[in-house]
């Protein structure tokens, strides 16, 4: 039962597919500055133990004495280990190599699958007055994504325009299902986006058509177009809305922020609303 003295809960969004290389880290924080463009504050919490994504935006190793693992293994408070970025308003979570033995360390916890549930809904998080919380996920279907799918509100799925682009889908699909028998019955599926989509290209036309007829309605209508600018951006420990604001990549990711506050009817402080 929600508490009425408690500040509304920020949604919380898992970004995952086992399948690696499809743009998961990448859509994590160019679709957290999406948000962040539409006057949200977010909070990546960084879930993979490559911790490609607290890279990506400016964390060097050094710095990540706080990390995800603590708030999983060794009961810290979230906002001991977020930290800000360049982005205003967009705060990362960070993730190191510590993450990779967590799975084995949680085996015998009897909450093991709620650890990340319990962390993003204690107190302490209100402090941060976020609007949304994303998870960057490993790159497979092991104990620390069952953890983001049982905390998250619901499930962004990103799939690579390629030949096998649903070769795999089946398994998270399955996966997403048994959370939802087991542990978090309210958990939806976002969306699915097609990520490195070149529509020059006619395969990637055919694996949308493909992907659209399958499942329908789920696919964004924004898809990410195969850019460059993108590709550079975390080499510059940026989002590529803040290293080339103009580019096709930075116009898809705001398309698709915006597509997915307009489904859930949602608005900013920045549009209009009191802070």
């Amino acid at each position: 039962m929600s508490d009425p003295s408690r500040p509304r809960l920020p949604k919380i969004i898992a970004i995952t597919n086992q399948k690696g290389g499809v743009g998961k880290t990448t859509t994590t924080i160019n679709l957290a500055a999406g948000f962040v463009a539409l006057g949200a504050k977010v909070l990546i919490v960084d879930l993979d133990p490559q911790g490609n994504a607290s890279t990506g935006l400016g964390v060097e190793a050094a710095q990540r004495s706080v990390t995800s693992y603590d708030i999983l293994l060794e009961d810290m408070p979230v906002s001991s280990a977020v930290q800000t970025t360049v982005i205003p308003n967009l705060l990362v979570c960070p993730a190191n190599a510590d993450l990779a033995s967590a799975d084995i360390e949680m085996v015998s916890n009897e909450k093991r699958s709620f650890l990340l549930h319990d962390a993003l809904r204690d107190r302490d998080i209100d402090g941060l007055e976020l609007d949304y919380i994303l998870i960057d996920c490993p790159p497979s279907l092991n104990l620390l994504t069952v953890n983001a799918l049982c905390a998250a509100h619901s499930v962004l799925i990103p799939l690579q325009a390629e030949f096998f682009a649903l070769e795999g889908l089946s398994q998270l699909m399955l996966t997403i299902r048994t959370v939802r028998e087991s542990a978090n019955p309210n958990l939806r599926i976002e969306g699915v986006l097609l990520t490195m989509y070149d529509g020059r290209n006619n395969l990637s036309q055919q694996v949308e058509n493909d992907v659209r007829q399958t499942l329908g309605e789920l696919v964004f209508t924004t898809m990410i177009p195969r850019n460059v600018r993108v590709s550079e951006a975390p080499s510059f420990a940026l989002p590529v809305l803040s290293y080339d604001p103009t580019s096709k990549g930075s116009e898809a990711y705001r398309a698709l922020a915006t597509e997915i506050a307009a489904r859930a009817g949602t608005r900013f402080r920045s549009e209009g609303e009191n802070a």
